[in-house]
């Protein structure tokens, strides 16, 4: 057993103790001893959880939904990307929104269905307001644009962003199987789209975009399997757009070729349909990983809200999305004793935005200050559930960052600012990952039930990484 392993293995028993410390409060008689049946979709297997924790996290889910209820706006349906609420003044909208948003949007709205804070009736006429607005919006090629007035639906940004897209197509897909007496329409609003477009044959990887003011690609293309746009390459394969060798283009660790890296990676190549692979991997505390591109929780985890990397990655993705949440663990408590973990791009007290992530758990080095961001917790539920679930409570209690739309974005453990704001992206992942512990898997359902997401399973299922 590795340093890490034992590390993890004491943060278990010492998530159950905090659990029960926090039933000594007033409200213990109450819930000392009644449980309910956690049904996460993922291979942990938390059993029953304290009445507490599912308290937790169904009051959570209502107020994170109660976010797109504020921030979306009624002529449009689309969502504002951010509403900052100081404690003592006036919230203030970002009355713009992105593709990801959007994607964010379409899937709470199944989420707040399936946990039952919405009707049926009410998700059906929130999502038709929306799509009627999608299908008018200004596009390039049937994508969309960047950036939009979520007051009137135009353009504020026109470039062309892949990740984003496929998000989109993500949240679309979702939706095609979730509320079916709209696939005619999400079907044409899919189908306008070719990710073929964005797709660079020779260096059989995704453009990072395209500008269409210059008319022009971008020089960089998205090459890391272990981040966020992972699902962008899968959407492209899944679609028929792209062949399906794309997936075995993308880097798992960058060319031991390539010095400017946190490490040289080492590890075997492996060919997959005809492509050789290079199976890298760093090593980090005793543990080997893929790293993700700078070291973020959200790099590694936002696509297992509907991949179903834990189940069918068990050699490779699954595997790896394990190490990362562990190692996120253990950096944060054993090496910086912080009170918390989770570390993420997230919102600053100061109404700006900072790209966070571990030192050494990525390519490059995102900044690492001490701030601590909710949604790592969230997307972490099914692969650490205990160790998520008492992180929660005492970012909860110890730094007040509960608000009327649920986790505020982030807190600084140093300096103990709390960024009193909430993001679309943010709220979205979080009631995405709370509908996912709870519902067996309800959203990765949806778009494993669509073509889209059935058709590239396999690729998930063969391949296995050099860190086992």
């Amino acid at each position: 057993m590795t340093l890490l392993k034992y590390s993890r293995w004491m943060l278990s028993a010492v998530a159950v103790s905090a659990m029960v410390v926090s039933l000594t409060g007033p409200s213990a008689s109450v819930y000392a001893d009644t449980t309910v049946q956690a049904n996460q979709g993922g291979g942990s297997n938390l059993g029953e959880l304290p009445q507490s924790s599912h308290h937790l996290l169904t009051s959570t889910a209502r107020k994170t939904w109660n976010y797109f209820v504020a921030a979306t706006a009624s002529k449009t349906g689309l969502p504002d990307d951010r509403i900052n609420v100081p404690v003592n003044g006036q919230q203030t909208s970002v009355n713009t929104t992105s593709p990801t948003d959007i994607a964010m949007y379409m899937m709470s709205l199944a989420s707040a269905r399936d946990l039952g804070i919405i009707s049926e009736a009410e998700a059906n006429r929130r999502l038709s307001t929306l799509l009627n607005t999608l299908e008018q919006l200004p596009k390039w090629q049937g994508f969309l644009y960047n950036w939009y007035s979520t007051t009137d639906g135009s353009v504020t940004n026109n470039f062309i962003s892949t990740v984003d897209l496929g998000w989109y197509a993500a949240g679309l897909v979702v939706d095609r199987q979730a509320f079916p007496r709209f696939a005619a329409q999400i079907t044409k609003l899919l189908n306008a789209m070719n990710f073929a477009t964005l797709y660079d044959p020779s260096m059989n990887q995704m453009y990072g975009g395209y500008d269409p003011t210059t008319q022009q690609f971008t020089g960089w293309h998205y090459g890391n399997i272990n981040t966020e746009s992972r699902v962008a390459d899968y959407i492209a394969i899944g679609t028929g757009d792209v062949p399906s060798k794309l997936w075995w283009g993308v880097y798992r660790t960058l060319p031991a070729s390539w010095a400017w890296q946190n490490q040289v990676p080492i590890g075997p190549t492996v060919t997959y349909d005809g492509v050789p692979v290079f199976e890298g991997h760093y090593t980090l505390y005793g543990e080997t990983y893929v790293p993700s591109w700078g070291g973020s929780m959200f790099e590694a985890l936002m696509p297992t809200l509907v991949l179903k990397e834990q189940q069918l990655g068990t050699h490779a993705l699954g595997l790896n999305d394990q190490r990362m949440v562990d190692l996120q663990i253990h950096y944060a408590l054993d090496v910086q004793h912080y009170p918390v973990w989770g570390i993420s791009p997230s919102a600053l007290p100061n109404n700006g935005y900072g790209v966070f992530g571990v030192p050494g758990l990525g390519c490059i080095n995102y900044e690492e200050n001490g701030t601590i961001t909710p949604h790592a917790s969230f997307l972490a539920l099914s692969f650490a559930p205990q160790q998520a679930l008492s992180n929660l409570e005492i970012l909860a209690n110890r730094y007040h960052m509960m608000g009327p739309y649920g986790f505020y974005d982030s807190v600084n453990v140093n300096t103990q600012a709390v960024a009193h704001a909430d993001l679309a992206l943010d709220e979205g992942m979080i009631l995405v990952s709370i509908d996912n512990f709870l519902h067996h898997g309800a959203i990765q359902n949806d778009f494993n039930r669509d073509s889209v997401g059935k058709a590239p399973q396999d690729l998930l299922k063969e391949e296995k990484f050099s860190i086992q």
